[in-house]
């Protein structure tokens, strides 16, 4: 009797083991709790935030928190830029390999008056010693998303149009974010003529570059590898294991920042996420916070 015991227990482990493998395990916290405890995590901090996540595998899946609240864009509307590029060089207008003229003089849209950018206000520095050089317009658009260079940015709005690039986000379904001008206007800026964006559009972006939406496959692959090496890692990333890859651009002025990005997970799965954040009181509690709300997403992701 013992040896049968004995036999039936074996069978009986080994069936477990077998069933364990093929059964998934329930997730131990659902989208509900989640978009609970983000809540509860943003109502700790002095400011105001808007979160959009969506699992590109499962579009049900998702959390929306004032989503369709206007924040100025920052540098996320560089996201857009790019896009209306490869539209551009797609229609025939360049070629991304073209050179242009590296130059610091711009226009107000206010009122025509020339304005010239910072190096002191530009994270984009190394830029600057090539004034007066050319380079191509695929450089100068890496140097706008990677490392968030302003005079890049500058150059690149005045090639393709500020109002174009809005149309073209249109076209994508984003019906809210509002690219008007390049950076450091300040008259524009004193009349509060800004860039604007929602939570709601960028995912739309976002998810457009992820699904070859936004372009044809080789540029939408191309865009992607152009986010991942953002240098820039401080909110999404920030508690993400290494091997788990993020095309993002973040965004921030004071008291403001953002970043918005598709995180590719190592088991194949994928999401969009945007959180955004305005009037902060403590830009580094908020930015750190922000990036425990990543984590906490990352982690869901990770159990279903």
């Amino acid at each position: 009797m013992k040896a049968i015991r004995k036999h039936n227990l074996i069978i009986y482990t080994a069936l477990v083991v077998i069933l364990s493998a093929f059964v998934k395990p329930e997730s131990t916290i659902d989208l509900t709790q989640l978009k609970q405890n983000i809540e509860h995590s943003f109502q700790q901090l002095d400011g105001n935030f808007a979160l959009a996540f969506v699992n590109l595998s499962d579009s049900s899946q998702k959390i929306m928190i004032n989503t369709e609240d206007t924040f100025h864009a920052a540098s996320t509307m560089k996201t857009p830029v790019m896009i209306e590029i490869y539209n551009q060089a797609a229609q025939g207008k360049f070629k991304l390999s073209d050179s242009i003229l590296v130059k610091n003089k711009f226009k107000s849209i206010v009122d025509g008056s020339s304005y010239t950018m910072d190096i002191g206000e530009d994270s984009g520095d190394a830029l600057y010693k090539k004034i007066g050089q050319k380079v191509t317009i695929h450089d100068l658009m890496y140097d706008m998303i990677t490392v968030s260079s302003n005079l890049a940015t500058n150059i690149l709005i005045e090639l393709v149009n500020a109002k174009k690039v809005t149309t073209s986000m249109r076209k994508l379904g984003a019906k809210d974010i509002q690219v008007l001008r390049g950076v450091e206007d300040i008259k524009a800026y004193d009349l509060g003529l800004n860039n604007t964006t929602t939570a709601k559009d960028l995912m739309i972006i976002m998810k457009a570059i992820a699904t070859n939406k936004a372009g044809n496959k080789k540029d939408c692959d191309e865009m992607i590898s152009i986010l991942k090496d953002q240098k820039f890692n401080d909110m999404i990333p920030k508690y993400l294991p290494k091997n788990v890859k993020i095309a993002h651009k973040t965004g921030s002025i004071t008291g403001v920042h953002h970043d918005s990005g598709i995180v590719y997970l190592p088991n194949g799965k994928a999401y969009v996420l945007i959180i955004l954040s305005k009037n902060l009181k403590d830009f580094d509690k908020a930015t750190d916070e922000m990036a425990k709300v990543s984590k906490e997403i990352f982690e869901f992701m990770m159990q279903i």
